[in-house]
């Protein structure tokens, strides 16, 4: 991904969060719930072609401990969970010293591959450094230009004295900065599988690094790493609602295809990593299709299962693919703004269990 790169793009970013605005003000959105309106601001700031996406910069990140002073319960949940205590287990497991000496690197904490996804790095004396494991801003976006105007709540010393109206235009203001709120579902699933859908070919040919997890957003984010607690003031973990969880396997599934056949497309070698990707692009296809199926009055899936069955899972096929894997990035987006999972009854049976969940959450 890129920097900001041209005015007319810009001008794009700009344009599209004037509609949102415009919307409201309107009263054209006062009949849709309130997390259908967050979602439609989401698909607009995340709707965005490539080169104006922000790219996560070590000067860009504040840190987990900025993030903890207000949300000190799930800054707890968060000590507890694998994403915290890679910092210090992974550097030191056989595994990954394995990995480390085929790949010829000296330091995992320094100048490596593994820095992207293993940890936080933030400018520490001017020089980017692992500060920290897998923590907020992997998740919510790079803090920098987002912190001071989350946190404040416009001007008043507690979030219960700010008008709704205040605390709406903050929310925009934090969104259009960078920050990546739970309803933003495609933008925390593309995190989630960034990482999850291992990036890069040669980690796998040469340092026999696994290709991926088996990752499911259900199952991974109702699991260990579930710290919804802000609005019980900490006394309930809450769980997803059924609405919600069938929006995540949706946006799961699609991302999960989107993310394998872009790494199917970069693949040079018919080896391992080639292999997987393929494997695992068509395991999804094969899911978006069942979906589908049950799902036939939702003209987005229809679309990205006709695109999944016409995707030809081969090396040397990197531009279709991208083309592919770009429209159904534009359809999950659609897909977002458009349903709020109340009439997706049909895909319940598909959606996994609490016996699936990846570790226990809190209580």
């Amino acid at each position: 991904m890129e920097d900001y790169a041209q005015n007319s793009e810009l001008m794009y970013l700009i344009l599209l969060g004037l509609i949102v605005i415009c919307i409201e003000r309107s009263g054209l959105a006062s009949g849709l719930k309130k997390f259908r309106l967050v979602g439609l601001t989401a698909v607009v700031v995340f709707a965005l072609p490539p080169a104006v996406q922000a790219t996560s910069k070590p000067e860009n990140i504040v840190g987990p401990n900025e993030c903890a002073e207000c949300h000190k319960d799930e800054a707890k949940i968060w000590k507890k969970s694998h994403h915290f205590t890679t910092f210090r287990r992974m550097p030191r497991s056989k595994a990954a010293r394995k990995i480390k000496k085929k790949m010829k690197i000296k330091r995992i904490k320094s100048k490596s591959l593994c820095l992207n996804c293993h940890f936080t790095v933030r400018m520490v004396k001017k020089k980017p450094k692992a500060a920290s494991g897998i923590s907020c801003e992997k998740c919510h976006g790079d803090g920098k230009d987002y912190l001071k105007v989350h946190a404040e709540f416009s001007g008043h010393k507690k979030k219960e004295d700010e008008p709704r109206a205040k605390a709406k235009q903050r929310w925009r203001k934090s969104i259009a900065a960078g920050m990546i709120r739970p309803t933003a579902l495609y933008a925390l699933a593309k995190n989630c599988y960034s990482c999850h859908v291992v990036p890069r070919e040669k980690l796998v040919n040469v340092g026999k690094h696994p290709a991926g997890s088996k990752f499911e957003l259900v199952s991974w984010s109702q699991g260990e790493v579930r710290h919804n607690v802000w609005y019980s003031n900490g006394k309930k973990n809450l769980k997803a609602n059924t609405n919600r969880k069938r929006m995540m396997y949706l946006v799961g599934v699609a991302v999960e295809f989107e993310t394998a056949i872009r790494a199917v497309g970069v693949a040079t070698k018919k080896k391992t990593y080639a292999i997987k990707m393929a494997r695992r692009a068509a395991a999804a296809r094969k899911r978006l299709i069942k979906v589908a199926k049950a799902l036939p009055n939702v003209p987005e899936l229809k679309k990205i299962a006709a695109l999944g069955k016409r995707a030809a899972l081969k090396l040397n096929n990197n531009a279709a693919l991208t083309k592919a894997a770009d429209r159904i990035s534009k359809l999950t987006l659609a897909l977002i703004g458009k349903y709020d999972g109340s009439k997706f009854g049909a895909i319940d049976k598909m959606i996994p269990g609490e016996k699936k969940y990846r570790g226990r959450a809190a209580s």
